[in-house]
């Protein structure tokens, strides 16, 4: 047993040996070429006039009609991008049973009415022969209770038929405000119950995008005080107030930035990305380094890509900074002059393709 230890560790020194003799033939580290990759090399872009996020236009008069009362849409008069007008009748659904309970209110109002007028009469009756003391107190005491007591029933009567009434202005849809239908829910025949959407409208006149900072650049953007906005269709406009959030969000600890948009003859809907571009500084970087999206490599939370150097390929973490359109900034990670693969799949089958060449190849 000690003899074959002693030869399986002579065996073993051997192959090291081996391995260490052949390790300094410079022929036998070099691996086959890569397949031929579309690559890009990175310039450094410094001429940024300042720091800039991605954000969304919403509208700030918007509202979302919903059904208040049941019923089935029979009309309906608008459908998406039309303009509306404060008022205007947008569509209706069948009152039938609103007219019945409304109907109903003004019956038991009447009745109630005539209860209360008959108990006010019999209590003057009562209060004239009090003062002959023909009665005594307590039937006074009894009449006048049953003569508020037809009262508070006439009350509750009248709010009764104003419910009822309302419940039938319910079956009327109107436009709150002068805008345009940005959304449609329903059609004519079908049945809607209380708090279903129907339609929404917004003004297209007052428009605003929000964006999400970091808390560091927040005291900067708020004593600046003004932004570029730049929309989809690259139109530039400038915005001399921005709003900038008292507090930040305790999850990501960004602080939300708020701009009101100029009026202009063709405004973005709702809904659009648009960028703003606020004049601060971006720190000690003088100069920014940009990469598509798709040259990007997922590790889970780790974002990487693949750098050509010297016929090799390797996987550089980077981090990460705004997003603009099909590029983002690199923050770290990659320096100007590197040689990146664009398609991240392409690099991965490259490295198996040299490796399977390299394994197939003659051994000493």
């Amino acid at each position: 047993m000690i003899s074959m230890a002693r030869m399986r560790a002579s065996l073993a020194s051997g192959v090291l040996l081996a391995l260490a003799a052949c390790g300094s033939d410079p022929a036998v580290m070099v691996l086959p070429p890569l397949p031929a990759l579309d690559t890009i090399t990175l310039q450094a872009s410094g001429d940024a006039p300042g720091r800039g996020w991605d954000g969304v236009v919403e509208a700030v008069q918007q509202a979302g009609l919903n059904a208040q009362t049941a019923g089935r849409v029979t009309v309906v008069n608008v459908d998406v991008n039309d303009r509306v007008a404060t008022g205007d009748v947008l569509l209706r659904l069948t009152a039938v049973e609103q007219e019945a309970g409304a109907n109903t209110a003004r019956a038991q109002l009447r009745a109630a009415e005539a209860a209360a007028a008959e108990a006010d009469a019999n209590y003057r009756r009562f209060a004239a022969l009090e003062t002959k003391q023909f009665v005594s107190r307590a039937q006074i005491e009894q009449v006048r209770a049953a003569r508020d007591s037809a009262a508070a029933a006439r009350d509750v009567a009248r709010a009764q038929l104003v419910q009822a009434g309302q419940q039938t202005e319910y079956t009327v849809i109107r436009a709150p405000f002068a805008g345009i239908v940005s959304a449609r829910h329903v059609q004519p025949g079908e049945s809607v119950a209380p708090g279903q959407p129907l339609m929404t409208v917004y003004a297209p006149a007052a428009l605003r995008i929000q964006v999400q900072v970091p808390q560091s650049d927040a005291i900067a953007i708020r004593t600046a005080n003004r932004a570029e906005v730049v929309l989809a269709d690259g139109r530039r406009m400038q915005v001399a107030e921005v709003t900038v959030y008292p507090a930040a969000d305790p999850a990501t600890h960004s602080v939300g930035v708020r701009v009101t948009l100029p009026e202009i003859a063709q405004p973005p809907q709702p809904g659009a990305t648009a960028k703003l571009v606020f004049p601060i500084s971006s720190g000690a970087r003088d100069s920014v380094l940009r990469i598509p999206v798709s040259a990007l490599a997922q590790r889970g939370e780790v974002s990487g890509v693949y750098v050509l150097a010297d016929q090799g390929l390797a996987l550089h973490q980077v981090r990460l900074g705004q997003h603009s359109g099909d590029q983002v900034e690199v923050i770290a990670g990659l320096k100007a002059g590197d040689q990146i693969v664009i398609d991240p799949i392409a690099a991965v089958q490259a490295l198996i393709a040299q490796r399977k060449a390299a394994a197939g190849g003659p051994h000493d």
